[in-house]
């Protein structure tokens, strides 16, 4: 399966993450990547619990690593990889950096799976799941399949976008991008390494609200404000 290339450059993406865990110190207090291994290993030796905060670096070519304010959020994804957390373009031997064109759109998306999430661990009602919204800028050529790779866009089954990701990024490709799955009006992104989009900075802190059937609410942590989510 063959896709062009096409120049992605957006002012602002946005990304939500959860806000449980906070940037990984060495990643942004030492700029120069290739200091990371040498000084980790050596932190790791008095304090065993960094080694697992760090993740395993070596999945990810040390040219292409990035450091500095904002580096944890583009590293994170690919140093933290698992087959238990796949992704649409990501199998979970190999991690991806994923954003959209707007907040509603990262909204939706990161909703649908906490749905799911809630759904399968029969989580009581109430306010779940706080979140952080990233912001950032994309300048990148990307593999475009946004016309005429619906085959890509299953809501449900990752296996044929998975392996067209793993071909594109064994092809040299930097990222995908693509309309969202989960609001039709968006566009999403999938980057395969840490120095395809620019760092970000931290936007809203919110939370959801999960009704026991559905995540009908986000509250912004910021003013409290509340606002209602249609389906």
């Amino acid at each position: 399966m063959t896709a062009p290339e096409t120049r992605v450059t957006w002012d602002r993406y946005h990304r939500l993450i959860n806000s449980a865990y906070p940037p990984i110190d060495l990643f942004e207090d030492i700029a120069d990547p290739a200091d990371w291994l040498l000084l980790g290993s050596g932190e790791s030796k008095t304090n065993p619990r960094l080694a697992l905060t760090i993740g395993n670096l070596d999945l990810v070519p040390e040219e292409r690593r990035v450091g500095g304010p904002g580096a944890s959020y583009l590293m994170a994804p690919f140093v933290h990889v698992t087959p238990d957390h796949k992704g649409r373009f990501h199998d979970g031997t190999f991690g991806a950096f994923y954003g959209a064109d707007d907040f509603e759109t990262a909204l939706f998306e990161t909703v649908h799976h906490t749905q799911l999430f809630c759904a399968a661990t029969d989580e009581a009602p109430g306010w779940i799941a706080d979140k952080r919204e990233l912001i950032g800028k994309l300048d990148a050529v990307l593999v475009d399949v946004r016309e005429g790779f619906d085959d890509l866009l299953n809501p449900e089954d990752y296996t044929s976008p998975q392996a067209f990701a793993r071909d594109q990024r064994a092809d040299g490709a930097s990222g995908i991008v693509y309309p969202s799955v989960r609001n039709p009006a968006g566009t999403c992104f999938a980057t395969f390494y840490p120095d395809v989009a620019a760092a970000p900075v931290q936007g809203r802190h919110i939370t959801y609200h999960w009704d026991g059937a559905k995540v009908d609410m986000f509250k912004d942590l910021g003013d409290g404000s509340v606002y209602a989510i249609s389906a």
